[in-house]
């Protein structure tokens, strides 16, 4: 049995100086539902576990200022639940709901589920050294290249590393401009989502915009009138219990019935949260209907890159997008 050590943080420098004095192997803990995962799979194997899930005004959720703010500490729950979420943000709300199962919405963090890691069945089930792995064990090599493929990514693939990144709130998040806020011993600093999710290139190991002892504290994200114009569409295997093999962030600004401004994003197709710039080039300045709306998922996986068995995600996932603008469209009316 290994060793384990645990203490409860109350403000992030607490939580940032129990960090570097545990060294090696300290890894810190909000919901746990990842985390927990990881290490039973052996996956992850801390030495030293430093609880952040009470760190004071962690849980805010803040829907009257100029932007929408959530403490990284807030449960996903309880964001998807609000009433201004869900009314005037559905793309936010439907995101976090159509996530995991209620009981695991109970206790995830959204800053936790950001940094959520993949599914991929190489990374999660070659811990025991049955499939080398990239992202696992950077050099060792990428079995997925060549290898069971149907559930991996398409879009933003390297050599090294075809791994989806797995989440639904970062997506949305993603197409509605969101900034992560993150606290660490040098003080507070600010990332764009865009800028917080890495491509595997050469070291997949490096997933995240965040340094060793850092933690995710909150984010943002602007107040915009598309966000009532929005949706989170996600299409999997079953209807439950089940990650994306394609999902779609969709929120519209309308000038009558034209796209004034377009912002979306791809899931379950991608290695990371994948802003369709060419899908909104596309769109913006147009009526919506069902010839253009399928235009616009074609274009946003013109650069999509298929392996062995998931092409069929490359029509799936442009379908996918042009059901969610329909049904983004369809709120302007």
């Amino acid at each position: 049995m290994r060793s384990l050590s645990y203490v409860r943080a109350k403000t992030v420098r607490e939580a940032t100086q129990a960090f570097a004095s545990a060294g090696d192997g300290a890894r810190y803990i909000a919901g746990g539902t990842t985390l927990y995962d990881l290490m039973k799979l052996g996956v992850e194997r801390p030495a030293h576990l430093i609880d952040i899930a009470s760190l004071e005004g962690a849980d805010r959720i803040d829907t009257g200022g100029d932007v929408l703010f959530f403490g990284a500490g807030a449960l996903m729950a309880d964001v998807a639940e609000d009433e201004v979420v869900r009314r005037d943000y559905p793309v936010l709300a439907e995101s976090l709901s159509k996530a995991a199962s209620q009981q695991l919405r109970n206790m995830a963090t959204v800053g936790g589920n950001l940094l959520q890691r993949t599914r991929c069945p190489y990374f999660r089930n070659g811990a025991i050294g049955a499939y080398p792995c990239n992202k696992r064990e950077p050099g060792s090599g990428c079995p997925a290249v060549g290898g069971l493929d149907r559930g991996q990514a398409v879009l933003g693939v390297s050599n090294a590393c075809t791994a989806v990144s797995p989440g639904d709130w970062p997506v949305a998040l993603t197409a509605m401009d969101a900034t992560i806020e993150i606290g660490g011993p040098s003080g507070t600093r600010s990332v764009p989502v865009s800028a917080f999710y890495r491509l595997p290139g050469d070291t997949p190991h490096l997933e995240f915009a965040i340094e060793a002892g850092e933690i995710v504290t909150g984010i943002s994200v602007p107040k915009t009138e598309a966000g009532k114009n929005s949706t989170y569409l996600k299409v999997r295997d079953r209807e439950s219990y089940a990650f994306a093999l394609a999902s779609a962030a969709v929120a519209l600004a309308m000038d009558g019935d034209h796209v004034r401004q377009a912002h979306i994003a791809l899931g379950g197709v991608a290695t990371r949260p994948w802003r369709a710039r060419e899908a909104e080039a596309l769109l913006n300045g147009r009526s919506i209907d069902r010839e253009t709306t399928l235009a616009a998922g074609k274009a946003a996986f013109a650069d999509a890159r298929a392996g062995k068995h998931n092409a069929f995600k490359i029509e799936l996932g442009a379908r996918t997008l042009a059901d969610a603008i329909m049904i983004a469209g369809r709120k302007t009316q």
